[in-house]
């Protein structure tokens, strides 16, 4: 992981020069400071320029899974409907290996993924979704990435929510009407789950959450 004070040694010391001379002009005061170091991470981004803070997403919970080493792509969810369809109360028959063999990243044995797990608090489109997941260098697995949460963490969702896993609109199954099918984990209140496929063309609500996939290289560094 990268060291901050390491790094950036010379632009820290510079800063409290600076900040030692404006204590001198009467420009910050203790209580200032002492007002600042109060706030949370989350509060301090929102008053700052540098970082732009989507509050329609908030972070629930974080994750690491592990692609099993005898995982296959092309066989990945018939595997999984064969090993853990009967888990489910309601499995969508067309989340298959046919219909979402052109998932964006295709996972391979072994590659070890970061989950993110964001709560969405207010209806949103799906062009929203993508827009924070990008935001978060997050990788498209699809109905491949619901299975492997399901198989490896499901027992650490919160109950009564259902897992959204986000792909580009143009990877995704396309029904006899058109509709573009997004897969999406149920977990309801009882302990019961669905598979689902959600309308890309529809709405996201506070039910919702979407589940980011992040290399987990990638993670470390950020």
């Amino acid at each position: 992981m990268k060291n901050p004070i390491g790094v950036d040694a010379a632009k820290l010391a510079g800063l409290q020069i600076d900040m030692l001379q404006k204590f001198r002009n009467g420009q910050i005061t203790v209580n200032h400071l002492e007002w600042f170091n109060k706030l949370s991470k989350r509060d301090r981004d929102k008053l700052s320029w540098l970082t732009a803070v989507d509050d329609r997403f908030i972070l629930v919970k974080t994750f690491t899974i592990t692609v099993p080493e005898n995982y296959n792509h092309l066989t990945a969810l018939a595997t999984f409907k064969k090993e853990h369809g009967k888990k489910f109360y309601y499995y969508n028959e067309n989340t298959n290996d046919e219909n979402f063999k052109n998932v964006s990243a295709k996972l391979t044995p072994g590659q070890k993924l970061t989950v993110k797990v964001f709560g969405i608090t207010e209806r949103l489109s799906s062009e929203d979704c993508l827009a924070h997941l990008k935001s978060q260098k997050a990788i498209f697995t699809g109905a491949q990435g619901v299975c492997l949460v399901f198989e490896q963490k499901r027992e650490e969702l919160p109950k009564g929510k259902w897992y959204i896993s986000f792909d580009e609109k143009r990877a995704l199954w396309k029904d006899s009407d058109g509709d573009r099918g997004v897969p999406y984990l149920g977990c309801r209140s009882d302990g019961d789950f669905n598979f689902v496929l959600g309308d890309f063309d529809g709405d996201w609500h506070d039910g919702h959450c979407l589940l980011c996939f992040c290399d987990f290289e990638e993670f470390l560094e950020t």
